[in-house]
């Protein structure tokens, strides 16, 4: 056991290193201040993806955009990208933890491949509605947040449950909804696979966190992928970003048994709320980080 944590180590000190070896040399950030600054905001984003199971990419976004200077589309694009490698690092340091089902991920992943290629085509129908999109989102989520925050304050009453409940085929319904969603927002899926895991599937919070980053992982190849391609991603800031989130995601899945159930429910609840609001001032043009 001690042999295999020494290895997981190594090889998480080498993926840092190499992605910020990489940095270095296919577009160094301005200056050392900046890779520390980047390298720190991708620390806490893998430390909060992990622990609360979602990508981090609200975190990076609104500093992005509204501290560091990038373009709007640089920042959306940069910030999928490094998600890839936020849910790569927190689905495995949750999967040697026993907190991740696998045959519910692959088909909530695979439900979330078609749906984002789906999202992404309907997304040009959509354009001239998207603020009416948003109203809905958030108020839709509204609901879910208020109820993670209410039973975050107060104490159990019954066990958790031991699996994560529902069927194969609603399994790969919600990853495609999920997807679908993802394909016209933008957003990482996490705001939604959490809730869902939680409320419709009645999953463990701890099996819910590692599942959800998993299951996210083929929409943030797939999203992050073609950002890359279209030239929307800062890719020296990306790798640097990268690097920090997946040492953070690792830290992440390794504390989360040092919290209550109820205490994950309230965090993840309050930033579900945080989520919405966005969604719901967005539709009344009011920005909010």
């Amino acid at each position: 056991m001690t042999g295999s944590r020494s290895a997981r180590k190594v090889l998480i000190a080498v993926a840092v290193a190499a992605m910020l070896g990489a940095a270095l040399i296919v577009a160094p950030p301005a200056t050392p201040a900046t890779v520390l600054l980047l390298f720190t905001i991708g620390i806490v984003a893998g430390i909060f993806g992990g622990l609360i199971g979602v990508g981090g990419s609200t975190i990076m976004l609104p500093i992005m955009y509204f501290y560091l200077g990038f373009p709007e589309p640089i920042a959306v694009g940069t910030g999928l990208f490094v998600v890839i490698f936020t849910s790569l690092s927190g689905a495995a340091g949750h999967l040697v933890r026993g907190n991740l089902d696998r045959r519910v991920a692959g088909w909530i992943a695979a439900g979330g491949l078609v749906g984002v290629i789906f999202g992404s085509w309907l997304f040009s129908f959509l354009v001239g509605y998207t603020r009416l999109l948003s109203l809905v989102l958030g108020l839709v989520f509204l609901v879910p947040s208020l109820g993670m925050i209410r039973d975050g304050l107060r104490p159990a009453t019954r066990p958790e449950p031991g699996c994560i409940g529902g069927t194969p085929p609603g399994h790969l319904l919600f990853g495609t909804g999920v997807g679908v969603l993802t394909g016209i927002t933008g957003l990482g899926g996490g705001y939604a696979l959490v809730p869902g895991l939680l409320y419709i599937f009645g999953a463990p919070v701890a099996v819910t966190m590692g599942t959800s980053l998993a299951s996210m992982i083929p929409m943030a190849i797939l999203g992050g992928g073609i950002k890359l391609v279209e030239g929307y991603v800062a890719v020296g800031a990306g790798l640097t970003l990268a690097a920090g989130s997946i040492a953070g995601a690792q830290a992440g899945a390794a504390t989360i048994h040092r919290f209550r159930p109820e205490t994950l429910k309230l965090i993840f609840g309050f930033y579900f709320l945080y989520a919405a609001i966005r969604f719901i001032t967005g539709f009344f043009g009011v920005g909010v980080p």
